[in-house]
C-alpha cells in the first residue's frame, strides 16, 4: 500500500489552475450543535427550532464559522497539507445561508505565487476558495496566503 501524499509543494502549484476538491461534507444537526457549544455561540437561530419557525428562513441556520472551518478543512489535502503556515485569510464572504443536512463542496483557484524573500526553501501561494451546496448554490468564498515548502 502506498502512503497518502498530503498536500503539495510550492513547485506543484500553477497560477490559474482550478482544483476541485474531492472531499465534501454533509452538515448534520449534531455538527452544528457541537460547534455552537464549543464556540459558545448560543444564538437561537442556530439552536432553537421554535425561534426559527418565526424567523426569515424558517429553519435552523448552520453557524457561519463552522462552514468556514469546514471548507478550510476540505482544502487541506490539496492546498495546505504541507504548509509551514497559513499567513492570512481575507475577503471571507458568506454568500447564502447553510442549513442542516446541506452538503458542502469546494473548489480553489490558484491566484498567484511568489518565492519567499527571506528563505529560499519556501514560497507563498495565494488562493481563492469557493464553496457551494448540493444544489450548486454558492455559500462561501475566501482568499488566503499559505507558506509552503519547495521540493528538496
Amino acid at each position: 500500500m502506498k502512503a497518502s501524499n498530503l498536500g503539495n509543494f510550492y513547485d506543484d502549484f500553477e497560477v490559474g489552475a482550478i482544483i476541485e476538491h474531492s472531499l465534501s461534507k454533509t452538515i448534520f444537526e449534531s455538527d452544528n450543535n457541537l460547534f455552537s457549544l464549543l464556540t459558545m455561540n448560543h444564538h437561537p437561530v442556530h439552536l432553537n427550532l421554535d425561534h426559527v419557525s418565526n424567523h426569515q428562513h424558517g429553519q435552523i441556520l448552520v453557524v457561519g464559522t463552522l462552514v468556514f472551518s469546514l471548507v478550510v478543512g476540505i482544502t487541506v489535502p490539496d492546498i495546505s497539507g504541507k504548509a509551514i503556515a497559513n499567513l492570512e485569510y481575507e475577503s471571507i464572504n458568506h454568500l447564502n445561508p447553510v442549513f442542516i443536512n446541506d452538503t458542502i463542496y469546494a473548489k480553489t483557484t490558484i491566484l498567484d505565487k511568489w518565492e519567499s524573500k527571506t528563505k529560499n526553501d519556501r514560497g507563498i501561494v495565494y488562493v481563492e476558495t469557493f464553496a457551494f451546496n448540493q444544489n450548486g448554490q454558492g455559500v462561501l468564498s475566501f482568499k488566503r496566503k499559505v507558506l509552503i515548502p519547495k521540493k528538496v
